[in-house]
């Protein structure tokens, strides 16, 4: 299969290109891989590893309120409260989302 794909391929490419124009060279297929490929990247990380970017959010009580959702979005999670007694900011279970208490003294 492989040799036949080897055979076929300059016969498509040949086809595929106007009468005058140039063929499809390696060096350009190569660079559009690369610029696709370092847009992509960020696309690429975990979930974790993008909603660790989003720095704790600060909170005035003892209790954050987490849904999940931006506001005015109405897609999110079940309401979850999160106890902010700690001095290390706490993780909603459902989305990830890290919450701290503003000690104000």
């Amino acid at each position: 299969m492989a040799t036949a794909t080897r055979r076929l391929l300059p016969v498509l490419l040949k086809t595929l290109a106007p009468a005058g124009a140039r063929g499809l060279s390696t060096e350009k297929a190569v660079g559009a891989a690369a610029v696709v490929g370092s847009h992509t990247a960020k696309w690429m990380q975990s979930p974790m590893e993008l909603i660790n970017e989003v720095p704790p959010i600060k909170v005035d009580g003892r209790i954050a309120v987490c849904e999940g959702a931006a506001e005015g979005v109405g897609l999110g999670h079940p309401i979850e409260y999160i106890c902010l007694d700690l001095a290390a900011p706490n993780v909603c279970k459902y989305c990830g989302l890290r919450y701290v208490q503003v000690h104000h003294h």
